[in-house]
């Protein structure tokens, strides 16, 4: 595709968020700023840090779209958990410390794919196409390796008695990171080699569009406006962590709300791109998109915010509640029906939208 001017919002927004995000990191001053100013810096703040997120998920669309599938989705999950690590490490940071927001925020990030994003993609789908088929292979694998993963990272710490409460002890968190990361590695490694036709869409997108993809040219200046993005995204989320829990607290929402929030920002131009591969009658690039998401964020973000707990010495409270227990074994059981029989309709997506609104719902009226 020719560039030109058709692209240049794209190519100036990383760009214009790094600078941003440097002046708001090292040139303005916290303690010398007036009220108005630290009213509107966090609104000023959320607009370019969205600004970005989109910029690079748009750019890692790109460089996907000349790699091909599984490749190309594999591209855009690895740039959403790496501003998810971000985010969840920046508000770690600030203040006390938030102990339980990576459980939070990994649990909503589980929640918001595997009901919301899943929900939509299958609604939007069905609506348009009746029924849908996706590779039944391809399906398992996301859900043979998600449920043990979600299972040894927010349900078995409730139950272990090494430490009290829904705590493991730093040698449990090593093992649990050592073994999750086997898991996704073991995953990516059949996903992208081994058993790389599982995940194919059944319009066979098996490889870079010849003549239809990005050009060389393009491809590059995208691996490098994603890279300027992705640093723009790290550093806003240093200082927008700051002002995250006094808006949650000014609004009266519970801390909870927090790990949506940061699930909600970091999923939703993934989400938009799941939506218009289910338009598209690619349900197969949806799925992978969605679960993929699931499994890097737990398999990518939990290993590195219990090295940074265990560097730090602080607390990390990965445990759910028997509530949330009760929301995530229901959730795989109705994705086990759901991805039972390699076809699907807007029934089950119905029923996974209802099972997010009902883990929504639980946050503020608990």
């Amino acid at each position: 595709m020719p560039g030109g001017r058709k692209h240049l919002p794209g190519r100036l927004v990383p760009a214009i968020g790094l600078i941003a995000a440097l002046a708001i990191t090292f040139l303005i001053p916290r303690d010398a700023i007036s009220p108005a100013v630290a009213t509107a810096l966090p609104i000023v703040e959320l607009a370019v840090l969205m600004a970005t997120v989109f910029a690079s998920v748009h750019h890692a669309d790109v460089i996907a779209h000349r790699l091909g599938e599984p490749y190309g989705t594999l591209v855009l999950t690895v740039a959403v958990t790496v501003i998810e690590v971000a985010l969840i490490l920046s508000i770690m940071l600030v203040g006390d410390g938030r102990a339980g927001l990576a459980r939070e925020t990994v649990f909503s990030v589980i929640m918001v794919v595997c009901n919301g994003m899943v929900g939509l993609c299958l609604i939007v789908g069905g609506l348009r196409y009746g029924e849908q088929g996706f590779r039944l292979p391809g399906a398992n694998a996301y859900l043979v390796v998600l449920m043990p993963l979600a299972t040894l990272t927010l349900i078995l710490p409730t139950y272990t008695t090494s430490a009290p409460g829904p705590f493991y002890s730093p040698t449990q968190l090593v093992f649990v990171s050592f073994v999750t990361l086997v898991l996704y590695g073991v995953f990516l490694y059949v996903q992208t080699i081994r058993h790389r036709d599982y995940f194919l869409s059944d319009s066979g997108e098996a490889h870079g569009e010849a003549g239809g993809g990005p050009a060389p040219g393009e491809f590059w200046e995208s691996v490098g406006q994603l890279l300027i993005a992705l640093i723009a995204v790290v550093l806003l989320a240093k200082d927008f962590a700051g002002s995250v829990e006094a808006v949650v607290t000014a609004v009266g929402a519970p801390l909870e709300a927090v790990g949506l929030l940061v699930a909600l920002l970091v999923l939703l131009p993934e989400t938009l791109a799941a939506l218009r591969a289910a338009r598209r009658n690619e349900l197969q690039k949806s799925l992978n998109l969605a679960l993929g998401s699931s499994l890097a964020t737990i398999g990518l973000t939990i290993p590195a915010v219990s090295l940074l707990a265990l560097a730090l010495e602080q607390p990390l409270e990965l445990g759910i509640d028997t509530r949330d227990i009760v929301l995530l074994v229901l959730t795989f059981a109705v994705s086990l029906v759901t991805f039972g029989g390699g076809r699907t309709n807007i029934l089950p997506g119905f029923v996974h939208l209802v099972l997010f609104a009902t883990f929504v719902f639980l946050i503020f009226v608990p």
